[in-house]
């Protein structure tokens, strides 16, 4: 069984062909800086790789593009020949607890969830409207970042506002990185020949955009972000947790606008804005104060919710890393992880320099990861536990 898997972002399309059961990566297509002057296209098949400057303007004509070069590459003849299509929607409210077979109700409903995730949910819908004019016969199935935490139970996902918000507007916690945190999981569960419903895990997605997850025997319990992505850790440029009456002072004192408040919390902040630069390879490279500074509140901040999960669930059996910074950065785990011996955790701390799989000693109680997320892989498994 062929299936493709689209993740449609505001100026990029990715898509990876898979064939399943197998889990075989037949081909992936990357197309970044769509609308601007020069659009680049990445194809990869086997060992080949290509890379393409082009001018792609709008998504119809990146999704075309990418249709073309599977057609080349005899991937497969057409988007219309695949067996099954499925999307990343990053919100699907409390509508979407899983898989979701696509009509025009589930369409409807992802616009209705637009003002939740505006960045987001309105891109990802316009990737689902142009597949399914191509391919009106082949399957197609949204896959929602927030359907892993469905799981929530209402004392954790309600904020204390009065419950009339969360009955008319839903305001409530939905969390995000959900398909990250449940390929992560069960991929410990094998490395430690264990069934997930036996184990309480705390997942560490851990990139630009990071979140922590509390995961009670398989399911989700807690997670760092809430109503957006912004709550939660610091990241490249969001601020993550904050006293919400600096908003209100923001706009009173400093008369910002709705608009400027936004553009502050998610796009000037965070490492962004302590140091001047949000990538984290980059800040390590520097010597000075900010810099220093921007990680060690990074660090201290995850490590905050790493002992606050501990006391929620009161037994657990792994810590897991994930995503670029929680993968290949040795040093910033190793600050994470510093001190924590008196929870049970204790690092093997060769193994965490050479970003090991299993980086805990064998003495440690707790069993420490890295794992490569495959966010793609485990859309492409639900799929099939779908279908099936």
């Amino acid at each position: 069984m062929k299936i493709a898997i689209i993740n449609s972002g505001s100026s990029s399309i990715k898509c990876k062909v898979f064939l399943m059961p197998q889990g075989d990566v037949l081909a992936q297509a990357s197309i970044e800086k769509i609308g601007e002057d020069e659009s680049t296209v990445i194809f990869k098949h086997g060992t080949n790789k290509q890379v393409i400057t082009s001018v792609i303007k709008t998504h119809n004509e990146g999704l075309g593009e990418i249709n073309a070069l599977l057609k080349k590459h005899k991937i497969v003849e057409h988007f219309s020949a695949l067996d099954v299509i499925a999307h990343r929607v990053v919100h699907g409210g409390e509508y979407f607890k899983g898989a979701t077979k696509i009509d025009d109700n589930v369409i409807e409903k992802i616009k209705e969830l637009i003002p939740l995730a505006p960045l987001h949910n309105q891109i990802n819908l316009e990737g689902i409207l142009i597949t399914i004019k191509e391919a009106p016969n082949v399957p197609q199935i949204a896959i929602f970042d927030t359907a892993f935490h469905s799981s929530l139970p209402k004392k954790a996902y309600l904020y204390a506002l009065p419950y009339e918000l969360y009955e008319k507007h839903k305001i409530r916690r939905y969390g995000f990185h959900g398909t990250s945190h449940s390929y992560v999981m069960k991929e410990a569960a094998k490395a430690m020949n264990r069934d997930v419903k036996e184990l309480n895990i705390i997942t560490l997605h851990l990139g630009n955009g990071a979140s922590v997850c509390a995961i009670q025997n398989g399911e989700s319990i807690d997670t760092s972000m809430g109503f957006t992505p912004l709550e939660g850790l610091i990241m490249g440029s969001r601020c993550g947790d904050l006293d919400p009456a600096i908003l209100l002072y923001l706009q009173r004192e400093l008369g910002l606008s709705t608009d400027e408040v936004d553009e502050l919390l998610n796009k000037q902040s965070g490492l962004l804005g302590i140091c001047g630069e949000k990538d984290v390879r980059e800040i390590k490279k520097r010597d000075d104060e900010l810099a220093r500074l921007a990680l060690e509140m990074m660090v201290r901040r995850v490590k905050k919710y790493i002992g606050s999960y501990m006391a929620l669930l009161g037994r657990v059996d792994a810590l897991v890393f994930t995503a670029g910074i929680g993968e290949r950065s040795a040093s910033l785990r190793a600050g994470i992880l510093q001190n924590l011996d008196l929870l049970g955790i204790d690092i093997d701390k060769e193994a965490n320099k050479q970003d090991a799989t299993l980086i805990s000693s064998s003495s440690s109680k707790i069993k420490v990861f890295t794992i490569k997320t495959d966010e793609e892989l485990e859309m492409a498994r639900e799929c099939m536990e779908f279908l099936l």
